[in-house]
């Protein structure tokens, strides 16, 4: 046994996904635990709470059939750690690092603990540089940054996988060359987990991407050490390999409610709607790991993925998921019911860095007038919408039936996109002047008499 093990025989108790281990010293927080059965089978854990006499574990594998007297319970004296090397890219594995494509463990020197190294505040490069996804309604009026977490906030049956497989097959990150992908399914289904593996396949990124593969019949304890497990490897890519690394989470709301069946089976006073108080600090310890560092070339930009219940934006994962990222894009059951995809609402959707991404001639000059433009006519439209509930189409002005036009037009040619069709910012920005063309010039406030010279009145 190597100095910092130590090993001891039975438990006191075992409850859910948890066991109890008394008389324990010098056991330390996030430990990683190993559980020696009568079989001579070895399940694994980590330690979640301890104090001077008792240790919390909780079992990846679950505690059905453990026997209380008869297991070994050895304390590791470290924390969880990944083996991470290049090699690693074009490849499955299941959430904790195991492979899942039949290929042997991974082998490096380099291991890293799945908690994360916390990066100095001081040593944080701003995000500032534009990611182009191809899709208009982020490229023109929600820009994502690298560097930066921007989640999708979606709700059963939207296509929320849809979009992030439309934007990973689509996006241009930096130079392509030293573009990765880090793909961490957590609790999805198995046709989900089927749908990313074969877009990878036929993006022809398939070496450019490594996968962390919890399925929603895998233990869920399981469920909170994946996009740890997931960010390791992105921290290394970006960090050690300087690449510009993409991270795609879903579903963050599987994650959520993993982390309270843990907390109800601890018997933790639950918070909000029965989640732990410290959920908003676990979801910032996720997310707070994508950014820059001065001086290097890598990046990590975090794109989670989480399905509000109820379609309740207020609801606890969505709503303190909005607080630490910098925005979100929200799909809209009721354009998703018009046949418009993708159904992302402009109106609720926000990109808190888009005016340093798309800044100082980094796009084109007019694209931060023409989205606030854009933004403040579909506002109006839904505000005549409204009107035409109460007093009925024919009541309406000349105005106000041109907004209404604008509307159906915006909707079906600036939002609505194939999903294979990827368009290009240009694309994106002359659109949205062939969709402000309806309206009258007069109450085009936003944008400069200037541009409406040179976009709005331009030939072919």
């Amino acid at each position: 046994m190597s100095i910092g093990q130590r090993e001891y025989v039975g438990i006191r108790s075992a409850r859910g996904p948890l066991v109890f281990v008394e008389g324990i010293r010098e056991v330390g927080y996030n430990e990683r635990v190993e559980i020696v059965i009568p079989s001579g089978e070895t399940l694994h854990g980590r330690v979640l709470e301890v104090s001077d006499t008792l240790a919390v574990v909780e079992v990846f594998e679950g505690t059905g059939g453990l026997s209380l007297r008869d297991v070994r319970i050895r304390f590791l004296g470290r924390p969880f750690h990944l083996p991470v090397n290049e090699l690693m890219l074009g490849r499955v594995f299941d959430g904790l690092g195991h492979p899942l494509d039949g290929g042997p463990p991974p082998v490096s020197r380099i291991h890293r603990d799945v908690n994360g190294s916390p990066m100095n505040p001081v040593a944080r490069a701003y995000p500032e540089d534009f990611i182009e996804t191809g899709i208009s309604t982020i490229d023109g009026m929600n820009t994502l940054v690298r560097g930066q977490k921007l989640p999708i906030f979606s709700a059963s049956g939207l296509p929320h996988n849809e979009l992030a497989c439309q934007i990973i097959r689509h996006a241009r990150i930096g130079d392509q060359e030293e573009f990765a992908l880090v793909f961490a399914a957590i609790g999805v289904k198995h046709d989900v987990a089927r749908m990313f593996q074969d877009i990878f396949e036929e993006g022809e990124v398939t070496g450019q991407v490594v996968m962390f593969l919890n399925l929603a019949d895998d233990p869920s304890i399981e469920r909170l050490l994946t996009p740890r497990v997931a960010l390791t490897m992105a921290e290394y890519l970006a960090f050690d390999m300087q690449k510009q690394v993409l991270v795609v989470m879903t579903d963050m709301n599987n994650y959520g409610e993993a982390l309270r069946e843990v907390a109800t089976a601890k018997g933790e006073v639950p918070s909000r709607k029965g989640f732990p108080g410290y959920l908003y600090s676990d979801l910032a310890s996720l997310y707070e790991r994508a950014g820059r560092i001065h001086g290097g070339k890598g990046s990590i930009t975090q794109l989670p993925i989480l399905t509000m219940p109820n379609d309740d934006i207020t609801h606890p994962i969505p709503d303190l998921t909005g607080y630490i990222t910098e925005g979100q894009i929200v799909l809209d059951r009721d354009l998703e019911k018009k046949g418009i995809y993708p159904p992302v609402n402009p109106l609720p959707s926000l990109s808190r860095l888009m005016s340093d991404g798309i800044g100082g001639g980094r796009t084109r000059a007019d694209h931060p007038n023409l989205a606030s433009q854009l933004y403040a006519a579909y506002a109006q439209v839904r505000q005549v919408e409204q009107l035409v509930s109460i007093v009925g189409e024919e009541e309406l002005s000349r105005v106000d039936r041109l907004y209404l036009e604008f509307g159906k037009a915006f909707e079906a040619r600036f939002i609505g996109q194939p999903a294979d069709e990827r368009r290009t910012l240009e694309q994106t920005l002359d659109l949205g002047w062939e969709c402000l063309k309806i309206l009258p010039e007069e109450d085009l406030h936003r944008v400069s008499l200037e541009e409406i010279s040179r976009y709005l009145h331009r030939k072919g």
